[in-house]
């Protein structure tokens, strides 16, 4: 039996939403091992690979909120092999559930804020696109690990919306074109965040039928 002083954390949505994009039992139990070894006993994941890999840096930042806002709250390590010698954070610490006077926001919290307050300066997000959650699952379907999508892309993401293309369409381009056979020989090279900002991409893609052979596969699809 795995000891630990802490009784419970906050299990976020957005951890909800990265495990359902993993499609294999074995990326998910991965992950899930590593997030709760992380949450309850401090020990950071060190042989974490592929598309686990992926989701656990997607979720470092709010893993490591909560596990600094418990140590500051408590004085202590989680971690035993870690020295018991504590700052805490300025201003008061995040963490949840035995760790910190109040939680870090939700993702999903924060884009519907965004979105719903139309009387903020223009923004990617604001325009309806929250391009660090677009990177994320472009990094999670293709195993890619691309560090930002920059202005210029970013723009031709926000034409597209202005052409009354939608974000669904977007989403529905990079998993169809991840499931193309002619992508997949090619290790989804060409799959990068500009190929997906192209019109021409998203009218190749975003309406393509998928044949479905299995129910798992079905109830995949939908899903994504």
């Amino acid at each position: 039996m795995k000891l630990t002083k802490r009784k419970g954390f906050n299990f976020f949505r957005s951890y909800f939403d990265v495990y359902n994009e993993l499609e294999k039992d074995s990326d998910k139990v991965a992950f899930i091992d590593a997030l709760l070894d992380r949450q309850f006993l401090g020990v950071k994941p060190e042989n974490l690979k592929g598309m686990a890999k992926f989701a656990y840096i997607s979720q470092t930042n709010s893993i490591d909120s909560q596990i600094k806002g418990y140590e500051d709250k408590t004085r202590t390590k989680l971690n035993p092999l870690e020295v018991n010698n504590y700052t805490p954070s300025v201003g008061g610490s995040v963490g949840g559930t035995d760790g910190g006077a109040r939680p870090p926001c939700l993702q999903v919290q924060v884009e519907e804020k965004v979105e719903v307050n139309n009387n903020t300066p223009a923004s990617p997000k604001a325009k309806g696109i929250d391009f660090d959650s677009l990177l994320m699952f472009l990094n999670l379907k293709t195993g890619k690990n691309f560090r930002i999508i920059n202005k210029a892309t970013r723009q031709k993401f926000n034409a597209r919306l202005k052409d009354n293309y939608t974000k669904e369409d977007i989403r529905n381009a990079i998993t169809n074109a991840c499931k193309d056979t002619f992508h997949k020989e090619n290790g989804f090279k060409f799959l990068n965040p500009d190929y997906f900002s192209r019109s021409q991409t998203l009218d190749s893609h975003a309406f393509k039928k998928i044949k479905i052979t299995t129910n798992v596969e079905k109830n995949q699809y939908l899903k994504n």
